[in-house]
């Protein structure tokens, strides 16, 4: 999950041009920005360097044991890949499909597609000094695809062949397809030092490089820590590309700190109190009761609700179908129907939320009503693989009830076609429980790892029990919630996936049947579908954006038949709150955005913060 996160934070955004160097490549449509641009429009060039800012992870952390986030074992520490490592082109916050040069000034593409050369910015240098050079490019694709990286990376980099150095700064990635996505994919491939971990003269395998301090490129280094939880990054006063156009005007602290509590309640707190500077808030109640005060009525605490143009995440309960339980299709949507969203909603979520309808909600990318023509056509080679429905029914949508006006169903009718479907996968109600056809009873158990969920599980189980199905809600650590589902060891689990503009080959990550028997894929629900790949493999290799389109609407189709989940919510917009006085941010925000890498980022310190913090730098001294 985290190291998904960061590879889709890398490319989601970035995605084609003529066969020859260029500064940018897009996988669809124009690039907006010029060769030789100033800078990015959401930023201001003039931005003062200097200050500090202090937050927490957006993710429920609870600590970190190590500095690779590249291995599958361990918890690294937030913000890391993000500031100590770059790749060889960066995307942007305007634009959805579009990439440009960092580490690599040009890239080619092939005229036949099936490979690109990326020639090295020669400034471009890592924290050690030394200069970044195709043979480092080489190695951490090396690394990255061996077996001692985290399986997602080999599912990621697959399409790519190899990896061939050309020259000192020349180095040419070759395709094993035609795929217009992986020009990009290269493109964000993270690079580190081939010094990185060595030893006595030899590099360490990367499973074994643990704290070793990174060898990076980007923006930050570690600085003072308090190993497990705290960790501050501070920039690198010599950092090469300072005043290259695509970081003109960004990472503009001199210090950014993560601070890591052991829940949502002390974090709030904490934040009241002074301790931090930045959160974002995920829950609804503590949006509307707990984020008041006379820090707030005083304004010295700012809390407002930032717009976006976002395409909508996805989050919902995922069914792990490697438990015998969850296999039937008709157990699944029975499970499903016993959510009760709109009393949810109105009594726990002050009607703050939207249904999640969907694997891709909200966007061009999302299923609705009956197959178009331009799906049909991508699902007609798979009929034999598909239920007939698929071709002739409504989208399935989330069950609703009578709170919903525009619904005729009650919970009541919900709950008894609940339990019409597991009587025809042979469950039935008795000797008080709902049992199979071996008198094993039914359960479920809901793992969490802040105790947030309960509030959603407590009434939701009291729906499932009506069923006859025995429910117990566990609350446990993150690291050990990150290791149960590492070896996809759960019933059910509430999971969110950030939305993207450009869906693509991330994907075979999540659905993939190869991903499906990876320890550490993001694969959790299990899916091994072959009309599943055929679909994915169609997606990424769209070529344009209407056959993208075409092509993921069949799969959103195709999983919401396949009831693999319990859709659950989503926001329009993005709850964050700030001490007030001691940041500054351009007037324009950029509409593709998520709220930690937008602040830490392009905003900056405020002359009294800046004031403060070199006071503060010169007294240490």
């Amino acid at each position: 999950m985290r190291i998904c996160c960061f590879l889709v934070s890398l490319i989601s955004l970035i995605c084609a041009v003529p066969a020859w160097a260029g500064h940018a490549y897009a996988q669809f449509g124009d690039i907006k920005y010029s060769a030789g641009f100033n800078h990015f429009d959401y930023v201001n060039p003039a931005a003062p360097k200097g200050g500090e800012i202090s937050l927490v992870p957006p993710t429920a952390q609870t600590q970190y044991d190590k500095y690779n986030p590249f291995t599958l074992k361990g918890t690294p520490p937030p913000g890391l890949s993000s500031l100590v490592f770059e790749s060889l082109l960066t995307s942007t916050l305007d634009e959805p499909t579009t990439a440009y040069g960092l580490l690599a000034q040009d890239v080619t593409v092939a005229p036949d597609k099936l490979s690109a050369i990326f020639t090295l910015n020669p400034l471009a240098r890592f924290h050690n000094g030394e200069p970044v050079l195709a043979a480092d490019v080489k190695h951490s694709f090396d690394q990255l695809t061996s077996k001692e990286a985290a399986p997602q990376y080999r599912t990621y980099f697959g399409e790519i062949r190899g990896v061939t150095v050309l020259g000192e700064r020349v180095v040419r990635f070759d395709f094993r397809r035609v795929n217009a996505e992986l020009p990009l994919i290269a493109g964000s491939l993270p690079v580190f030092s081939r010094k990185w971990g060595m030893d006595n003269g030899k590099v360490k395998p990367l499973d074994q490089i643990v704290t070793d301090t990174p060898i990076g490129s980007g923006p930050y280094r570690i600085g003072k820590v308090n190993f497990g939880k705290d960790i501050t990054y501070e920039r690198d006063p010599t950092y090469w590309a300072h005043d290259l156009n695509v970081r003109r005007g960004l990472f503009n602290f001199d210090r950014i700190t993560y601070k890591i509590y052991k829940d949502s309640t002390a974090r709030l707190e904490a934040f009241k109190a002074g301790e931090f500077d930045f959160i974002q808030a995920f829950i609804a109640r503590e949006w509307a009761r707990a984020y008041k005060g006379k820090a707030f009525d005083k304004g010295q605490l700012i809390k407002q609700e930032l717009k976006h143009g976002n395409a909508s995440d996805f989050q919902g309960f995922l069914f792990n179908l490697r438990r015998d339980k969850f296999k039937d299709v008709r157990v699944r949507e029975a499970i499903e129907l016993a959510m009760d969203y709109e009393w949810m909603n109105r009594q726990l979520f002050y009607n703050a939320y939207t249904r999640v309808r969907g694997y891709f909600t909200g966007s061009d990318f999302e299923a609705k009503g009956k197959p178009g023509p331009e799906e049909l056509a991508v699902l007609a080679p798979l009929h034999r693989q598909l239920p007939p429905e698929v071709f002739t029914d409504e989208v399935p949508l989330p069950p609703t009830t009578s709170l919903d006006q525009a619904s005729g169903h009650t919970l009541r009718d919900n709950l008894r076609r609940a339990r019409d479907l597991l009587t025809q996968a042979g469950w039935t109600y008795r000797d008080g429980a709902l049992r199979n056809d071996k008198d094993a009873a039914f359960t479920i158990e809901f793992l969490d790892n802040q105790g947030t969920m309960g509030r959603v599980v407590t009434p939701y189980a009291r729906n499932l029990q009506k069923l006859g199905i025995a429910v117990t809600y566990k609350t446990i650590d993150s690291a050990l919630l990150q290791k149960r589902m590492d070896v996809f060891d759960f019933d059910l689990i509430s999971y969110r996936l950030l939305g993207s503009e450009a869906p693509g080959t991330e994907l075979l990550e999540r659905y993939g049947s190869k991903a499906a028997d990876a320890e550490g894929s993001s694969n959790f629900i299990g899916i091994k579908s072959p009309a599943v790949d055929a679909l994915l493999d169609q997606v990424i290799s769209a070529q344009t954006r209407p056959q993208l389109v075409a092509r993921l609407r069949a799969l959103d189709r195709v999983l919401r038949h396949g009831h693999y989940a319990v859709p659950h919510w989503y926001g329009s917009v993005h709850r964050v709150a700030w001490r007030a006085g001691r940041f500054e941010q351009p007037t324009v925000t950029p509409r593709y955005y998520q709220p930690e890498g937008w602040v830490t980022s392009v905003w900056w310190a405020s002359a009294s913060n800046r004031a403060q913090a070199a006071q503060e730098a010169q007294e240490a001294r």
